[in-house]
């Protein structure tokens, strides 16, 4: 076999050519939609040659942070670099070995760099404010930890939104033992957003209007299109539904390709990046989400792709033709390219206002052919929780994509509330009414009124084990309940109830009272596993493209689980928030009103993620693996970052074997400020 390790990057030339003389695609920021929609003849690259990863190897790093001035869209503005370059070095470390990394801060304000997935002391881990105060301007910071795993990984800035203005770089870990997967020749795919717009900028915008970057809303001729297609009445109802919730079905990013111009080893798309294989060469490409706020979905026409490690960790082996990798996600795959042939290595944001792209190829004068993108996702009832499994739609005279604009989210009324609903647009036969389950839809908070709480500690991890499936009451019942003797232990849950190790959560979903406020517009009352779900835009891939997308069930780790006990106990977590006001929390609760969240020293312990809102997160714990429950208690997989789709609840495993403070937040940059906890680990 030839070398495992051989990274031939493409030589860098300098392109004197001015800017505005030359014939420019830069899809996104500055490119038409139409536009987007045409495949690109061979020779879209012709004239710009791409730049490749520069390469750091060895025990000691030298890392200087500096300002620079870039040019993406033929526009000049500051970036947030490392060495002088946009994405950072790339780091290659080797397991087993110590590694210290000098880090100096050439800012004008405190920087930090964070090693994203690395498992290290909690003072090295890089979150100011944490165990760590950050690196003030002029001074450096040194870096210094045993490196306990190989795969691929990345890192970047934690202070302030310097990730958002260029500050990340992709590491390389080799394993210490012979690597399983075989390949002859690797390179990392590292794919971000950039914005000539200062990222405060654009947070104050979306705090002002949330939909301020979303150029797909309704207008007026959806509307009479809709009322051709379905009616009047139940267009007219399916808009009121929206409406009155403040909600939008169209809602699929918050900062969109109208700003955004998508990278690709820092290269924009009119320029593209390219990567050489000579023939019968196996090719692993290490594709990593270093965006602020994209999530991609990737594919190679004309090539199947095999998944081989998941956040940096081995999985058994996946063949696919297309993965949705979150923000912070990582994605080792190997493909087998056939000589004389290039291909298009597609990545297209989630809302398909963009993409960026790269050229596989065995000849640097041969260029793939740019697909089209995909067409625009629109959410639908299960993005927002419902349980749609007892309706009967057949009297509704609506098509998949108008039951897609229908919202409940403000369903969560009692019997009383029920009575002044009218059905009689909606064309149901009184039979078919007896079909829907409205038993999921949960209490309004008068229902409640009779409760009594006095006894029971008000922080959210007290109330999120409860499991109330048992007690077999209605809502009249519950008003006279008195839990004042109930004594249940903080977080705790009865270990009858808790659900087998790979297995996930049995527990009843709880919706505990900060979630009920201005602060939260959406609360999922019948939220399904999202382990099956590829995600919104992508579920009909397979059936209509032919094109099998991985989902979270497809990932099982390739040893065997590492920490084989049963949970002890699990925490309920719901990602919530307003989106109309672009407000961000967990259990409704922002971060700087939260209590930590404490994990024992050694306990192993469940985490139910429960989504709430309509938009997917990509939710990241520091200094431990969060070890997804896929169904097979054997081999579950360790992951870093955990994408929750919208409406959707999943779970996962933690040991807390790591003692100290430690971050557990959404990976968008803009969520981040409320969606945000800190767990201590004692």
């Amino acid at each position: 076999m030839k070398s495992q390790y051989m990274i031939k990057p493409i030589i860098q030339t300098i392109d004197n050519e001015p800017n505005n003389s030359r014939r420019r695609f830069v899809f996104g920021a500055s490119a038409m939609l139409a536009l987007m929609s045409i495949p690109f003849a061979k020779n879209a690259f012709a004239n710009a040659l791409s730049q490749s990863l520069t390469q750091l190897s060895g025990k000691v790093f030298d890392l200087s942070i500096d300002y620079k001035m870039v040019n993406f869209t033929g526009k000049s503005a500051r970036a947030t670099v490392v060495n002088q370059l946009l994405p950072a070095p790339l780091l290659r470390w080797k397991e087993g070995e110590t590694v210290t990394l000098r880090v100096k801060n050439n800012l004008d304000h405190d920087s930090s760099i964070h090693w994203h997935g690395i498992i290290l002391p909690t003072e090295m881990d890089g979150v100011p404010g944490f165990s760590f105060d950050g690196i003030k301007p002029g001074e450096t910071f040194e870096y210094q930890f045993t490196v306990h795993q190989s795969g691929t990984y990345w890192y970047h800035s934690h202070s302030g939104y310097q990730e958002q203005t260029g500050l990340y770089g992709a590491i390389v870990i080799d394993p210490a033992t012979p690597d399983p997967v075989i390949y002859d020749r690797e390179y990392v795919v590292m794919l971000s957003d950039w914005s000539d717009e200062e990222p405060e900028n654009i947070y104050a915008k979306l705090k002002k209007q949330a939909d301020y970057y979303n150029y797909r809303e309704r207008t007026v001729m959806d509307f009479f299109s809709d009322v051709n297609k379905n009616g009047l009445a139940n267009t007219w109802n399916a808009r009121s539904m929206w409406n009155t919730a403040r909600m939008s079905d169209r809602d699929i990013s918050d900062v969109t390709g109208s700003t955004y111009t998508y990278l690709m080893n820092g290269n924009p798309p009119e320029q593209g990046w390219q990567a050489l294989f000579q023939q019968g060469e196996k090719v692993r490409l290490r594709f990593i989400n270093s965006a602020a706020m994209t999530i991609f979905d990737v594919r190679i026409p004309g090539i199947k792709m095999t998944v081989v490690a998941s956040d940096g960790q081995n999985i058994q082996p996946v063949s696919v033709d297309e993965f949705r990798i979150g923000v912070a996600e990582t994605y080792d795959v190997v493909v087998e390219p056939e000589v004389d042939n290039a291909y298009c290595i597609f990545a297209q944001s989630i809302d398909r206002t963009g993409f960026t792209i790269g050229n596989l190829t065995s000849n640097p004068s041969l260029y793939a052919s740019i697909p089209k993108m995909d067409p625009a996702p629109i959410l639908g009832h299960s993005d927002m929780g419902m349980d749609m499994s007892g309706m009967d739609h057949s009297k509704m005279a609506m098509d998949a994509g108008d039951m897609q604009g229908m919202d409940h989210s403000e369903m969560a009324m009692d019997a009383g509330d029920m009575q002044g609903m009218d059905h009689s647009k909606m064309a149901m036969e009184a039979g078919d009414m007896q079909a829907m389950d409205h038993s999921k839809m949960g209490m309004d908070a008068g229902d409640m009124q009779g409760m009594d709480h006095s006894k029971m500690a008000k922080d959210a991890g007290d109330t999120q084990g409860m499991d109330h499936s048992k007690m077999a009451k209605d809502a009249g019942d519950m008003q006279g309940m008195d839990h004042s003797k109930m004594a249940m232990g903080a977080g705790k849950t009865a270990l009858s109830d808790l659900g087998l190790a790979g297995f996930g959560s049995n527990n009843e979903i709880k919706h505990i009272d900060t979630e009920f406020g201005p602060q939260v517009d959406m609360r999922a009352d019948a939220p399904q596993s999202g382990l099956q779900d590829p995600g919104i835009g992508l579920r009909d891939h397979k059936q209509q493209l032919n094109r099998k997308v991985l989902t979270y069930a497809d990932i099982k780790g390739l040893h065997p689980t590492y920490d084989k006990r049963q949970p002890s106990r699990e925490i309920q977590l719901h990602l919530t928030g307003n989106m109309n006001r672009y407000m961000w929390s967990v259990n409704g609760v922002k971060f700087m009103d939260a209590a930590p969240l404490e994990f024992e020293y050694g306990e192993r312990l469940r985490i139910t993620l429960v989504n709430d809102t309509m938009m997917t997160h990509p939710i990241h714990l520091h200094g431990m693996w969060s070890e997804l429950e896929t169904g097979d208690p054997d081999f579950i997989p360790r992951k870093h970052t955990i994408l929750v789709q919208p409406g959707s609840k999943i779970s996962y495993l933690v040991t807390a074997d790591a003692i100290g403070q430690w971050a557990y937040h959404c990976h968008l940059l803009f969520h981040m400020p409320g969606m945000f906890r800190r767990v201590v680990v004692k």
